[in-house]
């Protein structure tokens, strides 16, 4: 097998463990995430799982981080040029209540319950994630000036964010009529 210049062995290696440990995550929820589990779903021992990561909440962060990217991109398919914060908004409640992104959604609700019952490490990811997420939104609408798309982007995080948690608890039809 080739490397390119500046990834080695161990990089690709840590890569295929968080591609790993990404998939059983999505399957398995954060709940399964002890380290054993962790180790036999990445196909190592949790000795060498802890040689590629310092310690579990690096392993966690880097999964979340994973799961966060790919979400972007599979989001980033259906939007192409930037929308009025309205129109964005409708577009993305079409596409994160898919249930091939569902997955993703009950990761995110489970980070945020965590963080809400004063997990400080979910806290910390969690707000990284958000205001990534909000960048990532920020980036996407058509707005008058920066001001402007700052105010947007905080309501289509706010309203899309609100629409998750309804579907969590059922309320799918105050979805449909909010679109």
């Amino acid at each position: 097998m080739r490397y390119s210049v500046g990834v080695t062995k161990p990089d690709t290696k840590r890569a295929d463990i968080i591609e790993r440990l990404t998939a059983y995550v999505l399957a398995q929820g954060l709940s399964a995430s002890s380290l054993r589990p962790l180790a036999k779903a990445a196909g190592t021992s949790d000795r060498m799982l802890l040689y590629y990561f310092k310690d579990k909440s690096e392993i966690i962060t880097a999964v979340l981080e994973q799961i966060s990217a790919q979400l972007v991109e599979m989001i980033s398919t259906h939007t192409a040029e930037p929308l009025p914060v309205d129109a964005l908004r409708r577009k993305l409640a079409g596409i994160v209540f898919e249930d091939a992104l569902w997955p993703y959604m009950r990761i995110w609700l489970d980070v945020a319950a965590r963080a809400a019952m004063g997990d400080p490490f979910c806290r910390a990811v969690g707000e990284q994630i958000g205001r990534g997420f909000l960048e990532w939104g920020k980036a996407q609408l058509q707005s008058d000036n920066e001001a402007q798309r700052d105010i947007d982007a905080a309501r289509l995080l706010v309203s899309i964010e609100g629409m998750l948690f309804l579907k969590s608890i059922g309320l799918d039809d105050i979805n449909a009529k909010a679109v």
